[in-house]
Parts: C-alpha cells; sequence; structure tokens
C-alpha cells in the first residue's frame, strides 16, 4: 500500500502550517502529507487545490497546473506532463474545463500514489468540492 493510499490522500498533498483541510484526520500521524478520513475527502482537497492554482496563478492546463505541483527542481516535470497528457488524452497546453478535472484527478492520482479511482469515487469528491 502507497503512502497516498494509506493517508487517503489520492495526490500525496503536502502539509501547510496553519492550514487545516475539510475531512482531514483528527490525527495527522505523517509528518509530511496530509491524512484524510476517506478518499473522497482527499479527492476534494485535489480540487480546492487546482481551484487555488488556477484563480492565483492562472495554471488552467496540464503543463501549468504540473509544473507547479511537480517543479523541476524536485521532479521529472516533463515525464510527468506526458504520463498525465497520455492519461487523460487532453493536450498539455490545452486550456481545461471543469468537466475535464475528474479525468486530471484520476491521472494524477495514478501517478502519485498508484491509485485507481473509481467514477463513484471522483463524483463523490466533486460533490464535496461543490459543496465548498
Amino acid at each position: 500500500m502507497t503512502r497516498g493510499q494509506k493517508n487517503n490522500n489520492p495526490l500525496n498533498i503536502r502539509k501547510v502550517a496553519g492550514t487545516v483541510w475539510k475531512g482531514q484526520r483528527t490525527l495527522q500521524a505523517d509528518r509530511e502529507f496530509v491524512q484524510f478520513i476517506t478518499v473522497e475527502w482527499g479527492i476534494r482537497a485535489a480540487f480546492r487545490l487546482l481551484e487555488t492554482y488556477r484563480k492565483k496563478y492562472n495554471a488552467v492546463c496540464i503543463q501549468d497546473i504540473i509544473t507547479r505541483w511537480a517543479p523541476p527542481s524536485e521532479n521529472n516535470t516533463s515525464a510527468y506532463i506526458k504520463d498525465v497528457c497520455r492519461l487523460t488524452g487532453f493536450g498539455g497546453q490545452e486550456r481545461l474545463t471543469a468537466a475535464q478535472l475528474q479525468k486530471l484527478v484520476a491521472a494524477m492520482a495514478r501517478i502519485e500514489s498508484r491509485m485507481e479511482l473509481t467514477d463513484a469515487q471522483l463524483a463523490e469528491g466533486w460533490e464535496l468540492y461543490m459543496r465548498n
């Protein structure tokens, strides 16, 4: 079982001092990554971060999102971008719509934590996100 699977955190969202996520476990035993009570809450957090990327950094395509998510100083960002494009079928500079975000999160979860998210999990995570 991967760390992301154990933490119900499919995109391996790191802890940030002062940030408390809806749906996070009361006890946070992992020092680096947020732990959620269910995978759907982890998916919701991913959608929230993608919204922040869009609003704050104008990251609206796979290339922009992944470059920010997995910077070249720490990752093989170009390989990550290619893998996400291959898994989603979207172009690297294609402006993504809200309807495409579930597919994006599913692809990123496969890369980040080897999780195969179901359509039901993605839909529930999206519903939690839409409720805020």
